[in-house]
């Protein structure tokens, strides 16, 4: 391993694994291939921009030729895909996109890594293919998959055809599949940085359903030092959950206390809002697999969301020009205007 294309890599978790890997890897040349839609921010990398290790080229997955010529122009060897749409919320509004990416830009990856006989592909997964988990239990990488939501039942997809690949063609490939993260450089569409920075401006906080769903919430340099692990030592046409432990998860209700308690902002901001449309009540993961390789994770539940919080309120610079974004605003109103109104 020793030229990386990292597909999607100025996204939220693409970017902190790139930043991580050139800080503790020095000898590695990392080439962040990415499109620039809305969640897509060269500001995540601005610490790195002028390291001669680091190169950023715009293009699309689903654009065999760009891809391919990436490829072959900076000798890849290794492919990590971080490169994906990922919201739920935006998935039920808009599948079509989710198709695009998440399958098709999988499968444009997986045919230029078999054509040029890459050492390693690495798929970045979720949990959420698990599907709604019961309680006392905690999914384990052998279940099968029972996605529920566009977004999901589109990564699930993706998951099997990178082993389809692996079984017909063996190209050596590994996936990982992380829990919820967070951390710095997250698009304020997720929940802790949405809602750390509504409470900031004194803006409500819409908690779907009774808030009682439960999380793990891992940040997000758990899961790339987990990713790490699996391309330092995973075994090949395996999968590797990475999450925080399946006996330590919160309510989204707790998750919230959390983030006000450490902004001391009031609890009154909290507003109570119609639930997502299939929202799952719980995911939990076994990592037992991980760490038989040698990963733990760093920072409990609590820890991470602190850390989180504290991040977005010494870091305005960066997250104020997001919401400021006239399509940011279009879609907080198409997600939330209607549900705030009548809550």
């Amino acid at each position: 391993m020793k030229n990386i294309l990292v597909t999607g890599g100025a996204g939220f978790i693409g970017a902190n694994f790139v930043l991580y890997m050139l800080e503790k890897h020095p000898d590695l040349n990392i080439v962040v291939y990415d499109k620039l839609t809305y969640a897509g921010n060269l500001d995540n990398l601005l610490s790195v921009s002028d390291n001669p290790n680091y190169t950023f080229v715009k293009g699309d997955i689903c654009d065999a030729n760009a891809v391919n010529a990436a490829i072959e122009g900076y000798n890849i060897d290794t492919l990590v895909n971080f490169a994906a749409e990922t919201h739920v919320d935006r998935s039920i509004l808009n599948p079509d996109a989710f198709l695009d990416t998440n399958i098709r830009g999988t499968y444009t990856l997986l045919e230029a890594a078999r054509q040029h006989g890459l050492e390693r592909y690495h798929q970045i997964s979720t949990d959420e293919v698990y599907g709604d988990v019961e309680d006392g239990y905690s999914s384990v990488e052998g279940d099968n998959l029972v996605p529920r939501s566009p977004y999901a039942a589109s990564k699930a997809s993706a998951d099997l055809m990178v082993n389809a690949y692996y079984v017909t063609y063996n190209l050596p490939i590994t996936i990982s599949r992380g829990g919820n993260n967070i951390g710095p450089y997250q698009y304020p569409e997720k929940v802790i940085p949405l809602f750390t920075t509504n409470a900031m401006d004194g803006l409500p906080l819409p908690v779907y359903g009774d808030g009682l769903q439960k999380r793990e919430y891992q940040f997000v340099i758990d899961h790339v030092k987990g990713i790490e692990a699996v391309l330092l030592r995973g075994e090949i046409g395996e999968t590797y959950n990475i999450g925080v432990s399946g006996d330590e998860e919160l309510t989204n209700m707790r998750m919230v206390e959390l983030l006000l308690d450490e902004l001391g902002a009031s609890r009154d901001l909290i507003r109570h809002v119609e639930d997502r449309p299939g929202h799952d009540r719980r995911y939990s993961m076994d990592v037992s697999k991980l760490r038989s390789i040698g990963w733990e994770p760093d920072h409990t539940n609590e820890e991470a969301i602190r850390k989180t919080v504290r991040w977005y309120a010494d870091n305005q610079w960066w997250w104020r020009k997001v919401k400021d974004k006239a399509d940011y605003k279009d879609y907080y109103k198409a997600q939330y205007g209607k549900r705030l109104a009548t809550a």
